[in-house]
């Protein structure tokens, strides 16, 4: 191919159907603080710098000029023009139409419904502007880093020149935003050298963004402390002015840096557009040296419960950008973000091999272990700001306790509950073992899937009569840690709706109404225990008298060693299961209807008493959320007590 004529033709593709959604809602929708396009660009510019410089490493020829890596901003006020332009990795022409016109990120159908419900939130207040419904979805760009496509904010046509480093080709896609894009060869004398040039065609409303003190006052705000230097340039002019130097942040010391330069950072790092809830940032030396500057979110992350649960922590070795999918923390801290740069590593493994390389082992066990330091202290000297975190992320912190028991006991110490004694506020387990109750010897919790329903739980009426504190498990992790934990502080745990309450060691709370003690063993008691048992058959493993009850006439409970009854739900949804383990049906000794049911068995009227025992079986079961084993025979058997009760 010529260097001088470009004969092929310009190919003409549709974007993706929802790339096309979203152009359409940055342009028709997304107003307010339109500064977050040079963000993103500059973001991405950065991104193919360090791109090059670790191939380079094992492919010297990728930079075989010895230029240094850089950002050059050019600004045409007259020509109403934005020129961004990095010498770094660059793009083939098929790297153009995939990355420029497709959206492979799981989190982009999220980010265009958050923004349509943002702004349609917002047209929906009294009096609410359409500026108002703009600022949400101007704060929903940096949630989720829709990156190139915010461009169109500003440009009424962009046109992008990439030449891929090694490359005898280059190419150039154009598009006005308006549904299709075109991409042809690009002349190589009118292309950079290596890396990509990006030209806005800026609308007149936009026009500022040509202006030089626009462009340094957004540089200095959003991307002061990229890993690139960037240089700014006024059209037609040779020469050009460093905006920033490139040093990186965290390898100064934390008194060198101020809150507004890590909340920068933080923003650039994250692509998130909140204030950072926590900041951890450190040197550690010694064996194994290696520089930290980690941020804990005051948001969740779009792709928090992302079902691949990959962490966004960067990885460098000796300031060169490695990769962003290294593992270097474990998946319940992968809300975490930020930059881990390592003096020992070596530049010249694979991705893979460095993922099993022992010192990124180490790294990982002592940035892991500062995190959970830090998190500690923050519990204890800021309760308010680490329930914030807790707020967010807790579900996720709890996956821990689950997959990393070696962090186990570290994690309890900043784990927070729900409890039946919480109110609106949080528990811990220290809590929970310091109001430990006469007698009681284990830690009690609940399963649900939500706070209501495991307050409401008739297994807790025997508890809370004594005034014993229940937790409120409603996380679906909690079902599978607690099965695997040991217990704390020497305390096991049990559920409420596992085996024999054991409830008659622990006294009642004061003012609590006093059971009588020989009603469970009453003949009368023991006949309908009984009755019901031979009633029910194969439906129950047993009926037996309950302990646990004060109110409620009748509860399901899970057999001594048999999985608690929520876990075996949350199985059968995940995993179609439906061979649950038969229930135990206790029956309340104190309750007027069984006493009811004693009477009426006594006079030998065995129908109404096998009425009620299936009612009881089938309201137990409604209470724990689920339907009647036979509904149609529930139903039936309602019909006819209320006919006995009404004639």
């Amino acid at each position: 191919m010529s260097t001088d004529t470009i004969e092929q033709p310009a190919e003409s593709h549709a974007f993706q159907a929802e790339v096309a959604r979203l152009l359409h809602l940055m342009v028709h929708s997304v107003y307010s603080n339109r500064d977050i396009f040079l963000r993103e660009l500059i973001s991405n510019a950065a991104d193919a710098c360090e791109k090059l410089r670790w191939l380079a490493v094992s492919d010297p020829a990728l930079n075989a000029d010895g230029a240094p890596l850089e950002i050059v901003i050019e600004a045409d006020p007259d020509g109403r023009r934005l020129t961004v332009s990095d010498n770094g990795v660059g793009m083939t022409r098929q790297e153009l139409v995939d990355n420029l016109g497709t959206i492979a990120r799981s989190g982009t159908r999220a980010f265009l419904e958050q923004a349509n419900a943002a702004k349609d939130g917002a047209a929906g207040q009294d009096g609410a502007s359409k500026d108002g419904g703009s600022k949400d979805g101007s704060r929903l760009i940096g949630q989720f880093g829709v990156g190139f496509y915010s461009a169109f904010m500003v440009a009424a046509r962009v046109v992008v020149t990439s030449r891929r480093a090694g490359s005898d080709e280059a190419w150039r896609w154009t598009s006005d935003g308006q549904g299709t894009f075109d991409v042809a060869p690009a002349e190589l004398g009118d292309a950079p050298v290596r890396g990509t040039r990006i030209v806005l065609e800026l609308t007149e409303d936009a026009k500022d963004y040509a202006d030089e003190a626009t462009v340094e006052r957004v540089v200095k705000t959003y991307s002061a402390h990229v890993p690139v230097p960037i240089r700014f340039a006024k059209a037609g002019e040779a020469a050009s002015r460093e905006l920033t130097d490139g040093s990186a942040l965290w390898a100064k010391s934390k008194s060198e840096v101020t809150k507004e330069e890590y909340a920068e950072f933080y923003g650039n790092v994250s692509g998130q557009w909140d204030e950072p809830a926590l900041t951890i940032h450190y040197r550690a030396e010694g064996r194994t040296e290696y520089s930290v500057l980690l941020f804990v979110p005051s948001m969740k992350p779009f792709d928090l419960f992302d079902p691949a649960r990959k962490g966004r922590v960067k990885l460098y070795v000796r300031r060169i950008f490695i990769s962003d999918e290294v593992e270097i923390l474990p998946a319940w801290a992968r809300f975490v973000r930020g930059v881990i740069d390592s003096e020992d590593l070596p530049l010249n493994l694979s991705r893979e091999l460095l993922q099993s390389n022992p010192l990124l082992e180490t790294i990982r066990k002592g940035v892991t272990g500062r995190i959970l330091s830090e998190l500690g202290k923050l519990a204890t000297s800021d309760t308010e700001a680490y329930l914030r975190i807790w707020e967010a992320f807790g579900p996720v912190i709890k996956e821990g306790l689950y997959e990393d028991p070696d962090r186990r006991d570290e994690l309890f110490k900043i784990i927070r509950f729900k409890s039946t004694k919480s109110g609106d506020g949080w528990r811990s387990l220290a809590d929970y073992v310091a109001d430990l109750k006469e007698n009681q010897t284990r830690i009690h919790y609940v399963l649900a899937d939500s706070p209501e329903r495991a307050a409401a739980s008739p297994h807790l009426e025997g508890f809370r009569a004594r005034d014993v504190e229940v937790l409120l498990l409603t996380d679906p992790v909690d079902a599978f840690w607690v099965r695997t934990a040991l217990g704390y502080d020497g305390k096991p745990f049990q559920s409420v709706t596992q085996g024999a309450a054991d409830l008659d060691a622990i006294p009642l709370a004061e003012g609590a109404p006093k059971p009588d003690a020989a009603a469970a063993g009453a003949a009368e008691v023991v006949a309908v225990v009984a009755f019901v048992k031979e009633t029910l058959g194969d439906r129950v493993a047993d009926v037996r008298a309950s302990t646990r009850l004060a109110e409620s006439p009748a509860c399901l409970v899970a057999p001594d060693f048999g999985p608690d009854k929520e876990f075996e739900k949350l199985m059968s949804r995940s995993q179609g299961r439906s061979d649950f383990t038969k229930p135990i049906l206790e029956l309340n000794p104190q309750h007027p209807l069984v006493a009811a049911m004693a009477r009426h068995l006594a006079d030998a009227d065995r129908t109404l008493v096998e009425d009620a025992g299936f009612l009881l079986f089938g309201q137990a079961r409604i209470l724990d959320g689920e339907a009647p084993d036979d509904p149609a025979d529930f139903g039936r058997r309602l019909v006819q007590v209320m006919q006995k009760l009404m004639v």
